[in-house]
């Protein structure tokens, strides 16, 4: 069975770099899914259940804590690895992050050789 992973950010250059920085992943099976929005973020998770959501925290409308709470508690997601990002990263968002049930925060910029491997430790995976 391949895994999947879905990222979410309102910013194109940030889902650009995230797509590039995972594509050795999509060479191993490992579907990318990619939106720009919290409220897509929702409905693609309820449509293709990803192994991984990386979800960034700051987004206008329906932001990714309310999205992270959504996956957790209406739709019950328990297995779902949901890993925050935020240019952010003061203490009180990492807490926030922890709260609604995030498994990870990491604050942007981010090495994207840093992101591979945190990725591939999540999915168990050799990369």
């Amino acid at each position: 069975m391949y895994k999947k992973i879905l990222i979410v950010d309102d910013e194109v250059n940030m889902r650009m770099l995230l797509k590039e920085a995972l594509e050795e992943f999509e060479e191993k099976g490992v579907e990318l899914l990619i939106v720009e929005n919290g409220s897509d973020a929702i409905e693609s998770v309820r449509a293709e259940k990803p192994d991984l959501v990386i979800l960034d925290a700051m987004m206008p409308g329906v932001n990714g804590f309310d999205v992270c709470s959504t996956i957790r508690n209406e739709l019950a997601m328990k297995d779902v690895y949901i890993l925050m990002l935020s240019a952010d990263g003061q203490e009180i968002n990492k807490q926030k992050s922890k709260n609604v049930g995030s498994d990870g925060f990491m604050t942007k910029p981010f090495d994207p050789d840093e992101i591979v491997e945190k990725v591939a430790q999540i999915l168990k995976m050799e990369i």
